[in-house]
């Protein structure tokens, strides 16, 4: 049984319209400059970091968070699941993958979004932006993950999937494989340099390119099974004389 752990934000559910009408106002308000270049140029899951590099003081930092929490409650329900999402998490779980999701999202932010959409009940492991003193590439919100999901669950054989370059790194330096997908903050170049092994448009043509996979594999498997089964009975189904 192997673990399955996504981002949030910009992986299964389409939020970027949101945050970036929430970050523009913000922006705007302490007159700088915003568009959809900056944000992907800037952008880290922390966001205090990524606020100083658009050019929000320091010492206004909290002022402007709650600003961005004023404008993004105004607009935080056109958070949706991206099509296919939850059908490709059914699948994944009736394929027996633990999944989950590890977000720089707060908590207060991401669990009513996680019931709206529907996705809540199948993502049983969850760790959030708040959870821990360290954000992504830290592996540790990761780890955690990892922990959560269980015994048995190793890095080696676990998944991250995300859209982010901070997820790519976050995966490598756990040791699980780093699934990218392509967004607004994921370009292709960028989360392949960042160790991507595989790029995905979306969690549903990922998630159906990992079972078909699994499938065949399981196939060829079963295969081999049956044909030293065969050599070994001598064909009769009965084992053979020595």
């Amino acid at each position: 049984m192997e673990a399955i752990l996504f981002d949030w934000d910009g992986t299964l559910v389409d939020s970027l319209g949101a945050f970036h009408r929430a970050n523009a106002i913000v922006m705007e308000s302490f007159g700088l400059a915003f568009d959809i270049q900056t944000y992907r140029r800037h952008y880290t899951p922390d966001w205090r970091e990524m606020y100083l590099r658009l050019g929000i003081p320091s010492d206004r930092l909290d002022e402007a968070n709650d600003r961005w929490e004023t404008a993004f409650a105004d607009g935080g329900d056109s958070v949706i699941a991206f099509p296919g999402a939850a059908a490709a998490l059914h699948g994944l779980r009736a394929a027996g993958a633990v999944l989950g999701i590890v977000t720089a999202g707060h908590r207060e932010v991401v669990e009513p979004q996680l019931e709206r959409t529907g996705l809540g009940a199948l993502l049983e492991v969850r760790v959030f932006g708040d959870d821990l003193p360290v954000h992504k590439p830290d592996p540790e919100p990761l780890r955690l993950a990892l922990r959560m999901a269980g015994d048995g669950h190793r890095p080696d054989t676990s998944i991250y999937v995300g859209d982010a370059p901070t997820d790519m790194l976050m995966a490598v330096a756990v040791g699980a494989r780093a699934v990218g997908i392509e967004s607004a903050v994921g370009d292709p170049d960028d989360l392949r340099a960042a160790g991507a092994v595989e790029l995905a448009p979306s969690v549903a043509a990922w998630a159906e390119r990992h079972l078909a996979r699994a499938a065949s594999a399981a196939s060829a498997a079963r295969a081999t099974l049956a044909s030293r089964t065969k050599r070994a009975t001598g064909g009769t189904g009965q084992p053979g004389r020595r």
